[in-house]
């Protein structure tokens, strides 16, 4: 039995009492669903998962009449039925510090944030098995010398007892990758006969990751010895446009005609300088064409953006998938724990892409070419190398990269010049923000620059400024404005310029406090881009791909939501490992997801709508005791729900929340 001591104050508040087992929740949710009416539209799918969520619509009564224009600012309105009594001090309290979500997690200021020095221990079994004999067979290259543990009984013997069950990664894919240390063992291990069990069929269908790099690649890379010769070739033309810029930058005086022809002779010596090279750079026309035609994109998320949560985006209906932001140097360094961002699963083929960040030049050009040379290339596995222009981490921009390049259009230029010319046939993008300074935007110049050099696919506006971080609500008519920039710019094109006629038109995509299928729609239909980027919308509920698809609001059941959490502990288990440190690492992330999932406040008790991402409501109870704690702010209970998914909680866990996630406090 699971021990909920830690939500029962949650729902107490609420008058009930604490379920004590998933079915009884199940069945206390299945008589709430009763009273709903459910329809079963065919919707549009875009995942290559075979056991895809059942595309449902769950109508609500009176849906329109619940929209008005009059709201309070700021909070949402919950029907009173479902209000708990207002504590003595406020209900409403400060947004949630949301700059890890699309940004990076790193160093902030002293009065910023919340647990700001978080740590996270690390599973330490008793005896450590070799990891040469894991699989049962096999023999250890270092013989007696080797310093872990040869004795399969005696390994088996030390371990914890198993969890109950059927292990989750064997039950997925028909093998489970950690052997031995798996803590199912007993569902895929004969004892009498010392063999792990392999299911054949299930293991040939099962999809698997790809864009993982070699131990031999990775040894190369740190040693600095990967061939880039692209970059070699292009870095130096590169370097000269800077000194020339620098040049006329310097000359900017009254043009005298001895100026007019030094001027004449630098374009001349350009030209010159690119004739030398024998191929030539491919242009975004002539690369692989992307397709972001009204397209459902999760936007490049930090932490909780990892693989597993991707997986269950496209579960939900994403068609297109971003990496978590990969720096460019650690990359070029053949860092582990950076080349595990870009890594995807077939599932999210062929529309996956990788997001770097980086400072100097040379950097996010020998991080691209490696990228689309090492990585499996030849079966889509990157669909385009986006480059992180927005991110607002202090950090960050005090290196030059993220939204500082924003300041330096000629630099950001030459970037994307050499990003585009060792890419090979993977287009590049780009992703930015209004600018660095509020009031001071500067991205609808820059997109027009960026469209006439020809070097970007894509380009993405976030429509917020690097000072205002996820502060006030994203501008959508700034991004309006420049896609109108953008279709007068291509007229333009087509009246008096060919060579640009013939370039296959840049894609643009809005982003920006996308929380509903109202804004998604509102956003390609009356703002005019030409798709929009989700991110925090989708952290809250991934499901709003469904929505898109539906132009309906989903009420999802708590027992829905309940699965959906499951079904990210089993892609989470698939990716780190059914052992003590893959499930330590899989409780991690699940609820670092729940830290935002637990902002949802289910559409069937709203009394207003459309909802808000930035409303916070007053203290509520759901309309049965799971929902209620699926609302829980407390981190223990977020830990107690991953224990129905990934057994008791290990001696050495420890999970701290990143930062605040939702309005209120419990009490207590």
């Amino acid at each position: 039995m699971i021990d909920l001591s830690h939500s029962k104050q949650f729902a107490i508040k609420s008058g009930g009492r604490i379920m004590e087992t998933t079915k009884e929740w199940e069945s206390a949710d299945a008589d709430a669903a009763v009273k709903r009416e459910i329809s079963s539209p065919p919707l549009a799918s875009a995942t290559n998962d075979v056991d895809a969520p059942a595309t449902k619509k769950i109508k609500l009564q009176d849906t329109e009449s619940l929209i008005v224009d009059a709201r309070d600012k700021g909070i949402a309105r919950i029907k009173p039925e479902f209000l708990l009594p207002r504590p003595d001090k406020s209900t409403i309290s400060t947004l949630p510090d949301d700059d890890d979500a699309e940004a990076g997690g790193t160093k902030r200021k002293k009065e910023r944030g919340q647990n700001k020095n978080r740590r996270f221990a690390k599973a330490r079994e008793v005896l450590k098995f070799c990891e040469s004999l894991k699989n049962g067979e096999g023999t250890c290259k270092f013989g007696n010398d080797c310093k872990f543990e040869h004795d399969v009984a005696k390994y088996i013997s030390s371990k914890p007892a198993d969890l109950e069950g059927t292990c989750p990664v064997f039950d997925a894919i028909g093998y489970c990758p950690v052997g031995l240390k798996c803590r199912w063992l007993h569902s895929h291990y004969i004892v009498e006969a010392g063999k792990l069990l392999i299911d054949e069929g299930k293991k040939a269908k099962a999809g698997r990751e790809i864009n993982r790099i070699d131990r031999d690649t990775q040894n190369t890379l740190q040693k600095k010895k990967f061939p880039v010769p692209k970059s070699d070739l292009i870095l130096p033309y590169l370097d000269s446009l800077k000194e020339l810029d620098m040049k006329e930058n310097n000359a900017r005086k009254a043009v005298t005609n001895e100026e007019e022809e030094e001027k004449d002779y630098e374009e001349e010596e350009k030209k010159d300088l690119a004739a030398t090279y024998i191929e030539p750079p491919f242009l975004p026309s002539e690369k692989r064409p992307l397709n972001l035609h009204r397209a459902k994109i999760l936007s490049p998320l930090t932490t909780v953006g990892n693989l597993p949560f991707r997986r269950l985006c496209r579960w939900f209906g994403a068609e297109v998938t971003y990496s978590e932001m990969a720096l460019s140097l650690p990359l070029l360094q053949g860092s582990k724990s950076e080349w595990a961002l870009p890594r995807s699963h077939t599932s999210e083929i062929p529309n996956f892409g990788v997001q770097i960040a980086a400072s100097k030049l040379w950097q996010a050009v020998k991080a691209t070419e490696v990228l689309t040379t090492a990585c499996e290339t030849q079966i889509s596995g990157i669909q385009d190398v986006n480059l992180n222009c927005g991110c607002p981490i202090d950090l960050i921009y005090r290196s030059g990269a993220g939204s500082a390049l924003l300041d330096s259009g000629s630099k950001l230029i030459r970037m994307l010049k050499g990003m585009n010319y060792v890419s090979g046939e993977v287009p590049v993008t780009a992703k930015i923000r209004m600018g660095t300074r509020d009031n001071h935007p500067n991205a609808k110049n820059l997109v027009r620059r960026l469209i006439n050099e020809g070097d970007v696919a894509a380009i993405t506006l976030h429509g917020r400024s690097r000072q205002q971080r996820y502060t006030r609500v994203a501008d959508w008519n700034y991004i309006s404005e420049t896609a109108d920039s953008i279709r007068y710019l291509y007229l333009d094109h087509d009246e008096n310029d060919k060579e640009q006629r013939e370039r296959r038109k840049v894609w643009f995509v809005g982003n920006g406090d996308c929380y509903s299928w109202r804004d998604w729609w509102d956003a390609v239909e009356t703002y005019k881009v030409d798709s929009v980027m989700i991110a925090r919308g989708a952290l809250i509920k991934p499901w709003i791909f469904e929505e898109i698809d539906a132009r309906q609001y989903l009420d999802k059941s708590a027992t829905e939501r309940l699965d959906m959490i499951r079904k990210f502990a089993q892609f989470g288990l698939e990716h780190w490992g059914s052992d003590e440190y893959g499930i330590n690492n899989c409780r991690r992330f699940l609820c670092e997801f729940l830290s935002f999932s637990c902002r949802y406040v289910p559409v069937g008790i709203l009394e207003v709508l459309p909802p808000k991402i930035q409303d916070r409501p007053p203290m509520w109870r759901g309309r049965n005791e799971l929902e209620t704690l699926l609302g829980s702010s407390d981190y223990k209970d977020w830990i107690k729900i991953s224990e129905m998914f990934l057994g008791p909680v290990h001696e050495s866990f420890d999970f701290k929340p990143k930062h605040k996630s939702n309005a209120y406090e419990t009490e207590g």
